[in-house]
């Protein structure tokens, strides 16, 4: 599913209030699921469902479970 002006995804820290420095504009819904699994939040098929709802609607959320390397990533002042 494409969308012309995009997805725009954002990251928080634990606290679920301070952003991090890092964010995306995707085009392309398959780019949103890709980042989904390798943060492994489309465990259950219920999960799964949430997502592309989600994606449909044009908002939503999920919980990701980042390893050291990705958050570093997101944000390098978590080294």
């Amino acid at each position: 599913m494409e969308r012309p002006e995009g997805w725009y995804v954002t990251f928080l820290e634990p606290d679920l209030k301070t952003p991090l420095p890092k964010k995306f504009i995707f085009q392309d819904s398959a780019k949103i699921l890709e980042l989904a699994a390798r943060g492994g939040a489309d465990k259950t098929l219920a999960d799964k469902q949430a997502l592309q709802y989600a994606i449909q609607t044009g908002r939503g959320s999920v919980w990701l479970h980042l390893t050291s390397a990705q958050l570093v990533k997101l944000n390098p002042l978590h080294r």
